[in-house]
C-alpha cells in the first residue's frame, strides 16, 4: 500500500508539472469562445467622446446655436456659437449636452440640447488596436459584442508573413489595473475558418501579430 500511494503521488507531481509547462510554453491564457449574437444583443457601456470624434449638436428651436459634424479638437475641447473652449473628450454625449445646456441658459431660457456622435474615434480606452504583421495596424473604435474577426476584417486581416498563431491580446483590467495576456489563433481563425478561435473582445485591447522568423 504505501508503494502504490507513493507511486500516485509522483504522478499526481509529474502530471503537474507537465501542465504548468504546457501553459508557460502557450504564452498567456485563453479567451473563452465567442458565441453568436442577435440583433437584440445588449448595448455596451456608456460611450465616452475622444480627441477627433465628429460630434453635431442640435439645440431645439434654436438651430443657429448648434453645430453640423464639428470635431473635437486634439486638446479635447470644441467651439460652438455663445460656447467657447468647452472640454468634451472624456464625457459622454449626455454629459456634453447638459454641460452646453448649462451655457446656453446664460442667453436663452430652459435650451434643450442633443449630441449626437457622428463619426466615433473615441478615448483609446474604448479602442481596439492591432500592431504588428496586418495589412494595416489600426486604432478602431469598439462597438458592442465586437469579436476578434471583426477587428481583422477591419484591419484587411494578416500580412503574408505573419505569424498568426503567435498573437497576444493584452487586456487591462479596469479595477485593478492588472495587464494580462493572452494567446490567439489568427491563423487558425482567418486560414483554416476556426470559429473556436473567434473570441470577444473589450475596449481598451491591444493585438499583437509578430512575423514568422522564417
Amino acid at each position: 500500500m504505501p508503494n502504490i500511494k507513493f507511486t500516485k503521488l509522483l504522478a499526481g507531481t509529474a502530471l503537474a508539472a507537465l501542465t504548468l509547462s504546457g501553459c508557460a510554453a502557450g504564452g498567456g491564457a485563453e479567451l473563452p469562445q465567442a458565441t453568436f449574437v442577435t440583433s437584440q444583443a445588449p448595448a455596451s457601456e456608456d460611450y465616452i467622446i475622444g480627441a477627433n470624434d465628429e460630434l453635431t449638436i442640435h439645440v431645439w428651436r434654436n438651430p443657429e446655436l448648434g453645430a453640423e459634424k464639428i470635431q473635437v479638437r486634439p486638446d479635447g475641447r470644441l467651439t460652438t456659437p455663445l460656447v467657447t473652449d468647452m472640454p468634451a473628450a472624456g464625457k459622454t454625449p449626455t454629459m456634453l449636452a447638459q454641460d452646453i445646456r448649462l451655457q446656453l441658459s446664460q442667453y436663452i431660457e430652459e435650451p434643450l440640447v442633443s449630441v449626437i456622435v457622428t463619426k466615433p474615434y473615441g478615448e483609446y480606452s474604448q479602442q481596439v488596436r492591432i500592431i504588428g504583421a496586418t495589412e494595416k495596424p489600426a486604432s478602431i473604435p469598439y462597438r458592442a459584442n465586437m469579436t476578434l474577426l471583426d477587428a481583422m476584417i477591419a484591419v484587411g486581416g494578416l500580412s503574408e508573413f505573419a505569424a498568426g498563431n503567435r498573437a497576444k491580446l493584452i487586456r487591462k483590467s479596469r479595477n485593478t489595473g492588472r495587464q494580462t495576456e493572452y494567446k490567439l489563433r489568427l491563423s487558425d481563425l482567418l486560414k483554416k475558418g476556426d470559429s473556436r478561435a473567434n473570441v470577444l473582445l473589450q475596449p481598451g485591447d491591444v493585438i499583437i501579430i509578430p512575423e514568422s522568423m522564417f
